[in-house]
């Protein structure tokens, strides 16, 4: 007897083969059953007639630990009704483990006012064992941030690493790898991590091919400088052969969208020279990011109350607006989504509080940087439709939220989240898969499951296979989709009416469970290491 057997089921196994009639019988966390299983009896029955039977979603560029909702909201909500079974964290450079010591979130926060958190860890062992204890929703894995290891030794300074500081990285990196995080991210669009030359990322990668870990980067720009920026990362990856993903490659801002389709070429002529390089992407043509990001390098050099300082120094504000006015940036299509301080400018267009405070953009985005400490949360409308689809489309592409996991009650604090948090993966069913059919099936579920876990080396997930974890969705081909939009992003997905965590049930027929049945996933360890 089962525990529970799914039957009457069209089966898509995330390996992008066709999909087939068949049953899922599942005990003990486990598979333990394929094919026609009818005569089989179990403690649950799910009836999947007209309904597909896909492995759990893999989301490789999650930021629900940086974002804080691990501790916060370890139910996830958003993620686990669109299917997410699985996040991986410690992106685009910043993660919560290794840290030399307590200070340095202070340093490496972005996203979350830090102040009134707790947290009582330095090792990425003791960070893991953290989050086990929370017993979240679905299952976490974790990359080792570039920015967190740098910025535990040299701070908020803006300078080279000495030879020693390369030192205690390497070693700090290596013990992170040893006691389980899948690999290394860098985020070299932010201040700190520019400085940063391609040598230093480099020697800090041949460590993580040496653990057979995964590079995953936030590379050096997006926009007019978006090929160099490709080129360095495959670079990186041909000399070290370590395995490369690029984390949400876009093009952003109308005069650089013809450069996607470089990338692109840029990225399949390598795989053609044997590298192992994949992207992940979501499918908005808005982007999140921070407000300071909008402000010349300089002045955000040496950390948060620096820049501050800049900003209130009136001769340097007059600096810093006469190169703000020769930048390439859209303010129009700046929205602002998440401001620390001051709810009421949540949901208003940069250009809109300028026309309000009857001043100019760039004085308004000093300002509301001052107003806010420094912490705020824009989101951009600066991308191609055409190039997200040529993106999701492309056989090398691997399906993300770059998103973080939310409850609806969440709207109350004001914030206006991106939509990408709850409606990523439906959305490229609905819209990619069922209403273009530019994408099959196959090869969308293969993209957010099997393809994922293969890249990232996560075993016995990704495929429905027997004696894989019982990581399982059951989704209405019909109604699967997504209703989070940029006005009202709190609306969960639609359409997977079945999800199931390690043998046990998030999802029962289309409702949230109290279930917190997700695990701390931890690299396998090689007998060949280091």
């Amino acid at each position: 007897m089962f525990e529970i057997l799914i039957k009457n089921g069209t089966i898509i196994d995330g390996s992008g083969q066709p999909m087939f009639r068949g049953d899922v019988g599942i005990s003990d966390g486990k598979i333990i059953q394929i094919g026609n299983l009818h005569n089989e009896s179990a403690e649950m029955e799910i009836d999947a007639t007209g309904k597909y039977v896909t492995p759990g979603f893999i989301d490789v560029n999650n930021h629900s630990d940086t974002y804080w909702r691990l501790f916060l909201d370890p139910a996830l909500e958003s993620l686990v009704y669109q299917g997410v079974t699985t996040i991986i964290g410690g992106n685009c450079g910043t993660s919560l483990a290794p840290l030399t010591n307590h200070e340095v979130m202070k340093s490496i926060q972005k996203w979350t006012d830090m102040r009134s958190v707790s947290f009582n860890w330095l090792s990425m062992k003791e960070f893991l064992a953290e989050v086990e204890k929370k017993k979240i929703a679905l299952n976490f894995a974790t990359l080792i941030g570039h920015g967190t290891l740098r910025r535990g030794l040299v701070g908020d300074e803006v300078r080279d690493i000495s030879p020693d500081e390369m030192k205690v990285m390497k070693k700090m990196l290596a013990k992170a790898m040893k006691e389980g995080a899948l690999g290394f991210s860098t985020g070299l669009v932010y201040t700190h991590a520019k400085l940063a030359s391609s040598r230093e990322i480099a020697e800090l990668a041949e460590i993580v091919k040496k653990y057979d870990g995964v590079y995953t980067t936030h590379i050096r720009g997006e926009s007019h400088d978006l090929i160099r920026a490709v080129e360095e990362a495959i670079r990186i990856a041909q000399i070290t052969g370590v395995r490369l993903q690029i984390s949400h490659l876009k093009a952003m801002g109308k005069k650089n969208w013809p450069f996607m389709e470089e990338a692109l070429n840029l990225i399949e002529t390598a795989r053609t020279s044997g590298v192992d390089v994949h992207f992940d992407i979501y499918p908005y043509t808005s982007t999140g990011s921070v407000l300071y990001i909008l402000l010349p390098d300089w002045v955000t050099e040496g950390g948060r109350n620096m820049m501050l300082s800049r900003l209130k120094d009136q001769e340097t504000r007059k600096k810093i607006i006469k190169e703000m006015k020769t930048s390439e940036h859209d303010y129009s299509k700046i929205t602002i989504s998440i401001s620390s301080l001051d709810k009421t400018l949540n949901h208003k267009k940069i250009t809109e509080i300028a026309q309000l405070q009857n001043k100019s953009v760039e004085d308004a985005i000093i300002d509301v940087l001052i107003a806010s400490d420094g912490r705020v949360v824009t989101m951009m409308e600066v991308l191609s439709e055409k190039n997200v689809d040529k993106g999701v489309i492309n056989p090398f592409s691997i399906i993300s939220s770059n998103g973080s996991g939310y409850n609806t009650q969440h709207r109350e604090t004001g914030e206006v989240v991106h939509p990408r948090n709850f409606g990523s993966f439906p959305r490229v069913l609905s819209t990619y898969v069922k209403e273009r059919g530019v994408v099959g099936w196959e090869e969308a579920i293969y993209k957010m499951s099997g393809l994922p876990a293969k890249k990232f080396k996560i075993p016995n997930r990704g495929i429905i296979e027997k004696g894989n974890y019982a990581d399982v969705l059951v989704l209405d081909p019909l109604n699967v989709r997504d209703e989070a939009t940029v006005e009202n992003p709190y609306q969960y997905a639609h359409g997977v009416e079945w999800v199931i965590v390690n043998g046990q049930l998030a999802v029962k027929k289309g409702l949230i469970t109290q279930a917190r049945a997700g695990e701390v996933i931890r690299r396998k360890s090689s007998l060949f290491e280091f």
